[in-house]
Parts: C-alpha cells; structure tokens; sequence
C-alpha cells in the first residue's frame, strides 16, 4: 500500500465532512491507482474540479501518484483562461447549454428565460442523463453528487441551494454567464428559440383583448406558445435588470494557482 496526501481548495471543501476541511488528507491506496479515483474516493465530484497539482506540476485524472505524494485539487475556472495549465476536462464550453436533472425544474425555466438552452426531464435515469449530457455537450445541473461522478459526464455543475432564484445566481458566476445572458429568446415551456410572429396570423388564437392592445408577438416554432410583452413580461424584465446589476457589482473573478508547467 501506499499513502499520498490530499488538500481540496475554496469550495470543493463543502464536499468534505468538517475534519476533512482546509487540511492536507491522507489516503492509502494500491498503486498504480488514477489521481480521478482518490478524489471522487473522498466524495468530490470529477466536474467540480480544474486543476489537479502532483508535487506542484497540473496533471490529468487520469495520473497515477506515487507514495509520499502531495496532491492539490482546485475547483471550476470557468470564467478566467487557464489555458497553460493541463485541464481536467477536454475543453470549456464558453457557449454553454445545458441539461437539468428531475429536481431542477424551475431553475431550467429561469435559465431558458435568460436565454439559455436548457433541456429538462423529470423522467429519465442518471445512466440516460449522462448520455445527453456528454453526447450533445451540455452542463449537467444536478443537486446529486453521484450523478457528477458518472464516467460519461465531462461537464456538470454542482447545485448547492434548494431555492431557485439561488440557484439560478450561482449557475451565472460559476460560468461567467452574465455577458451571454438573452431575456425572452427562448420558449420557458419546450426551449425552443422564439421567433417573431405578425398579430395579423394569431389574432384568432390570443385572449380576447390581447390583439387590441399588443402590436408585438413571438411563437414557439414547437410547442405553439404565444409571447407577448403584457404585465408578466414587465414585472419579469425589471426583475432581470436587478439581477444582472447585483451580479456586476457582486461577481469577483478567483485568482488561480500558481505552478509550474509539467
């Protein structure tokens, strides 16, 4: 047996029981055992992490230790270019779209109305949704630490808060969202992308009084959803506003490690 030892930076520590935390960890394992297996071992998820350090040089999961080694782990870095450094996962995705696990459903809809693709199911197994997630490069959101442990899954994000609106602020100064943010371009319903419509070819399917004092109109190509810019819109258009002053006076970009280049 051999015995590395371990040290989990900023948030990848909310994975660790309170000893665990801030701390360098010891682990024995049997070699050639991959640097990936000791950390998801300890209950961090694979997509949480960027930046593997094997005695200060960046590695990949994929490296085997050796004993008496000194492993540091650094969370997600999606919003600054750590491009010289050896990255965990093939490629960051700077126009990300994304795939919602069956608890997610109201932070899939607040992400479509800020104009992200998402997709939302509340009826697949984590085995399909793994596959959806790696076959069309799409996030993973999921509040299921065993799910971003799946083999197949290259990106995901970790959900920490149970309340939407939370979620949602996370999900955009994790991936450094706020720039790419496109209110009402997609269906909330089905996520289609919306397109614009004349009043002249729907006047028969509005609500009565809609035609009389609307004159703009958009229609999902695939569910048939009707958009107009009515009370709802307003009250969500000023909320949005809020939301993306917060997030720019909020949003602090991380300082990376420094190390050497292998």
């Amino acid at each position: 047996m051999a015995r590395a030892w371990l040290r989990f930076y900023a948030e990848l520590n909310d994975f660790l029981p309170p000893t665990r935390r801030q701390c360098d960890i010891p682990v024995e394992f049997a070699p050639p055992t991959p640097v990936g297996h000791l950390i998801e071992g300890l209950g961090v998820p694979h997509t949480e992490v960027e930046l593997v350090l094997l005695n200060g040089v960046s590695v990949g999961l994929d490296a085997r230790p050796g004993d008496g080694e000194r492993i540091s782990v650094y969370p997600m870095f999606e919003a600054l270019d750590v491009t010289p450094l050896l990255r965990i996962r093939p490629r960051p995705l700077r126009e990300p779209r994304f795939l919602a696990d069956a608890h997610l459903g109201k932070l899939a809809h607040l992400l479509r109305m800020l104009g992200f693709d998402t997709l939302y199911f509340n009826d697949l197994g984590d085995a399909r949704l793994a596959e959806i997630s790696a076959d069309e490069g799409r996030v993973l959101l999921t509040r299921d630490r065993a799910l971003l442990m799946h083999k197949r899954v290259t990106h995901g994000c970790y959900i920490r808060s149970r309340e939407p609106r939370a979620q949602l602020r996370q999900v955009i100064l994790r991936l450094d969202l706020l720039g790419q943010i496109r209110p009402f371009s997609r269906c909330m319903e089905c996520n289609g992308p919306l397109e614009a419509v004349a009043r002249q070819g729907i006047a028969a399917e509005l609500p009565k009084g809609v035609v009389d004092h609307y004159n703009a109109f958009w229609r999902c190509p695939g569910c048939r959803r009707i958009y107009w810019k009515g009370n709802h819109y307003r009250a969500m258009q000023a909320w949005i506003e809020t939301l993306q002053s917060e997030l720019a006076q909020g949003g602090r970009e991380r300082p990376y490690p420094k190390t050497r280049e292998p």
